[in-house]
């Protein structure tokens, strides 16, 4: 073998245990007790204060490349996620010009990411107003699936779908097997709700009430029930939507859902006046619905937790105002979020198993990645070492995406990634050696 690794906690698909594990060809080709003492051309002892961890899988990242670099780029954003032990990202469709709504567009940003990128990325289409036509070109050309909005996405390219069009688009998607991610805030419903201007956190929260996200997220499953579409629901916030989802599963839909590490750490209460690092669409709501976030992790409605890495440049965060109805809404968390969850997760009793089914296993699988989020023989031979019980405080200035603003900022967290590997190589930060994925080929 290439490379064998020998560690006392491995986690892998039946718990955390104690394993040599063998790489040839960028494959895992062998896992073995530990005793067994598998040898290979080069062999890496990993100390009892690491773990060894399939890379993780970001389904939700925005990297806004072409067009928007300034805000974040391929080389900045992926050298972020492998600092944060991820090994694959999918770009969302929008906020980079042009937006990935037809072939031609996807082409432009596979241009843009080749030879930059230093973990593997893949790609989301876009399913927007009039382009219903697209969507069988670009699901032919290797996305993973498409994103539609249900009300103003941020950006005019990017037009949101109204119910006509959603159904539309999902019975198309449900003939040729594709999945269908949904921001899903009810346009109407952040219409008649209060308008927000000013440092007020207050003021924003009940500009984007929990009713917005529960009434969009009763309509989305209704629509996948009649279709018999595949949807995902995004950035989960409102817990109020937990047992909806449930029923629906239930009821045999197939609906799934995702929540992001900023949902699982930080508080309305806690957000100061103007402190617009925190603004994010839906937004952070109160302690008491933090904790039943986390029990809908802990019964499986919630499936997965990923970024919504959402950066942008200072001026847009509009700090010298602290105006929360004039700041771009996103949280920049990409080389974070394995520390940040598990740091609320050890606190609450959950164990690495689970961290890595939600943020590993669980992405992976949602995609339709078959050889991605776990170590099991015949998986890429991804990896994150990690130390659980080292603690470190944030720092923007250390991080790697590209502009210096982050919520987590001076918020001590648990847990350092020690090294990130891609397919038996150690990134080191400088040679760019990711892939650009397309559906079926991971």
């Amino acid at each position: 073998m290439e490379l064998v690794f020998r560690a006392k906690r491995v986690v892998t698909p039946v718990g955390e245990v104690a394993r040599c594990v063998g790489v040839t060809d960028g494959r895992i080709v062998a896992i073995e007790p530990l005793e067994a003492g598998l040898t290979g051309e080069r062999v890496v002892e990993l100390g009892e204060d690491v773990a060894l961890l399939p890379g993780l899988v970001d389904t939700h990242v925005h990297v806004n490349d072409p067009g928007r670099s300034e805000w974040e780029g391929f080389e900045t954003a992926t050298a972020a996620a492998a600092a944060g032990g991820i090994t694959t990202i999918v770009d969302m469709p929008l906020n980079s010009l042009p937006p990935t709504v037809d072939v031609p567009a996807l082409e432009v940003k596979r241009k843009a990411a080749e030879g930059r990128v230093h973990v593997d990325v893949g790609f989301w289409g876009g399913a927007i107003s009039g382009n219903l036509d697209e969507l069988r070109g670009l699901h032919d050309a290797g996305v993973f699936g498409f994103k539609c909005f249900l009300l103003h996405s941020g950006v005019d390219e990017f037009p949101p779908v109204d119910a006509t069009e959603l159904e539309a688009a999902l019975r198309a998607l449900r003939d040729f097997g594709a999945l269908m991610i949904v921001h899903a805030e009810d346009s109407d419903a952040i219409e008649h709700a209060p308008d927000t201007h000013g440092e007020q956190y207050d003021g924003f929260l009940r500009s984007r009430p929990r009713g917005a996200e529960n009434v969009a997220i009763a309509r989305l499953i209704e629509l996948a029930r009649w279709t018999g579409a595949r949807v995902h629901i995004l950035h989960l916030s409102s817990s109020d939507a937990l047992p909806m989802i449930a029923s629906a599963r239930r009821d045999g839909v197939a609906v799934t859902a995702e929540t992001c590490p900023h949902y699982l750490s930080f508080t309305a209460e806690e957000i100061g006046d103007g402190a617009t690092q925190f603004k994010c669409c839906p937004p952070i709501r109160e302690a008491a619905n933090r904790e039943l976030l986390w029990r809908g992790l802990a019964d499986g409605v919630i499936d997965c937790v990923v970024s919504d890495h959402s950066p942008c440049t200072p001026e847009l965060k509009r700090f010298d105002t602290g105006d929360f109805g004039v700041a771009w809404g996103g949280i920049a968390s990409l080389q974070l979020g394995l520390p940040a969850v598990w740091t609320q997760a050890r606190q609450r009793g959950f164990t690495l198993s689970d961290v890595v089914r939600w943020m590993a296993e669980r992405p992976a699988a949602q995609a339709g990645m078959r050889r991605k989020g776990r170590i099991a023989l015949g998986y890429d031979a991804d990896f994150c070492v990690f130390a659980p019980d080292e603690a470190f405080v944030v720092d923007v200035a250390k991080l790697r995406h590209r502009n210096p603003v982050s919520a987590y900022h001076g918020r001590p967290l648990a847990g350092v990634v020690r090294q990130t590997w891609l397919r038996g190589t150690e990134i080191d930060g400088e040679q760019p050696r990711g892939a650009l994925l397309s559906r079926g080929m991971c």
